[in-house]
């Protein structure tokens, strides 16, 4: 396992301390101990090693590697100075996370009050749940200190986050909203928020919206999800109003702006942002195939924020040497395995992944590039949960197990008996190259360390978020 950061991968998350995403640190930190796996941090494809070097002394390489990249809104405003206010929620889920390349992001929550995040995706609900729950709930998790710090407010920081209310920007409705059922329950029960809409009307339900949920439960379960908790905070509001004080009293509100279409971050004289212009939207079935598309009204609103979040979707980067598919930001493959490239777009060979044998070269598509697999979000795009990553690294599993006898008699040929050197080979090359690689045993070091920092501090641990401070826990030399 290669890893451009000093840690595994699997630490950094996307869930904020969830159960689950704890579950999967355990699960892959115990395959990660085994003998048979090795682990290289702090060493990134492209700088230090490039992937024809990789496929040279193995018999299979899996591009694992995800999307580090965003796709933008493009509009005005979007471009600020450093520190005015825009992120993406890549970036901000990496902050309170503990990303290393993340932790100077010039975030300051107590001079922020709303917060418009554009999308309504899970990871948008991440980045809401971060925002809204109490947040005395993170102080024993493994949050990044300076979030926490942040969140709660300490002798430095003073008084913590001053965020009020949230509001989830969405092109469409809540029947087309893209999270899903059981992280929308989570935000909406744990968070102890007041769900609202920014008009009644944006819960009317027209027939194809009723189609829609009727042909798929999850959605039906969305729509139910948020009747109801905006019902609640609407019963809760007239029983207030009513002189009735019986009701548990909610600290922050939550926002859903369906129907309205980011069109200007606005902002200040000093470049602060003020808030968020949209344009009311309404859906038509214009889209490919009937799909549903939001279509502009001209009527436009402003949404009051100090902070604007960008979740509207990953972006997959190309790596030099493999064919990459720039439309859809994936590499074209077929069941996981690589296809060649060639001069045509890659988008004209495959759109992702489908169902079939690797190898073949039919029907116009180029042929597997022997020994080249692709998994996750890099092979199908960026979407689903954790569940949705098993099946799909199963599939691509199931390639690579069914090439091994032809992967192995490969080995043979430009190795010998013996077959490629693998990762000691691997190790051998980055050492003459003077990299500082972080081995399963050196990031151990800096695991206790963290382990015992927190609980110091009474935390599951005390993340280490400095490049340099991590290399010198692990034992180098650093100036």
């Amino acid at each position: 396992m290669v890893s451009a950061v000093s840690l595994p991968e699997w630490y950094l998350g996307v869930g904020c301390c969830g159960r689950k995403r704890q579950n999967v640190i355990n699960q892959f930190s115990s395959i990660a101990g085994d003998a048979r796996v090795s682990f290289l941090g702090n060493v990134l494809v492209g700088r230090d090693v490039d992937v024809n070097e990789l496929r040279a002394l193995h018999h299979a390489v899996v591009l694992a590697y995800g999307a580090e990249s965003d796709r933008r809104l493009d509009i005005p405003g979007e471009d600020g100075s450093p520190g005015a206010g825009v992120f993406s929620a890549r970036e901000f889920v990496w902050w309170y996370n503990g990303h290393p390349d993340a932790r100077h992001l010039p975030i300051d929550l107590s001079k922020v009050r709303s917060v418009a995040i554009c999308g309504i995706g899970n990871v948008a609900l991440d980045c809401a749940r971060a925002l809204l729950a109490p947040p005395l709930r993170f102080v024993p998790t493994d949050l990044a200190a300076h979030a926490l710090a942040q969140l709660t407010g300490d002798h430095q920081t003073g008084g913590g986050s001053a965020v009020r209310e949230v509001h989830l920007v969405a092109r469409r409705g809540p029947v087309q909203a893209a999270c899903t059922p059981k992280e929308l329950k989570e935000l909406l029960t744990d968070c102890g928020v007041s769900a609202r809409t920014a008009t009644p009307d944006q819960l009317t339900v027209s027939e194809a919206d009723s189609a829609e949920m009727k042909a798929t439960r999850l959605k039906r379960r969305v729509f139910e999800l948020v009747s109801k908790a905006v019902g609640e905070a609407s019963a809760a509001d007239a029983a207030t109003a009513a002189g009735d004080r019986s009701s548990p009293q909610r600290r922050r509100d939550l926002f859903f702006q369906f129907y309205r279409n980011p069109v200007e971050v606005l902002r200040g004289p000093g470049g602060a942002v003020t808030g968020l212009r949209v344009e009311r939207t309404a859906v038509r079935p214009d889209g490919p195939g009937g799909t549903s598309v939001a279509v502009g009204s001209g009527v436009f609103d402003t949404i009051p924020c100090d902070m604007v979040l960008k979740s509207i979707g990953y972006k997959s980067l190309p790596v030099q040497g493999v064919a990459f598919d720039c439309r859809r930001g994936v590499i074209p493959n077929v069941a996981g395995r690589v296809l060649q490239q060639t001069n045509a777009t890659a988008s004209s060979a495959a759109s992702g992944s489908t169902s079939g044998s690797g190898g073949g070269g039919k029907g116009g598509v180029p042929a597997a590039d022997v020994g080249l697999y692709v998994v996750g979000w890099l092979k199908r795009g960026p979407t689903g949960i954790i569940g949705t990553n098993l099946v799909d690294a199963e599939e691509t599993v199931d390639s690579l197990a069914g090439d091994a006898e032809a992967l192995l008699r490969a080995g043979e040929m430009s190795h010998g008996s013996a077959g490629p050197p693998g990762a000691a080979g691997l190790e051998a090359l980055l050492r003459q190259r003077g990299v500082r690689v972080v081995g399963w045993r050196r990031w151990r070091l800096l695991d206790e360390h963290e382990l015992a920092a927190g609980r110091a501090a009474g935390r599951v641990r005390e993340k280490v978020t400095e490049v340099r401070e991590m290399l010198r826990i692990c034992g180098f030399a650093v100036e």
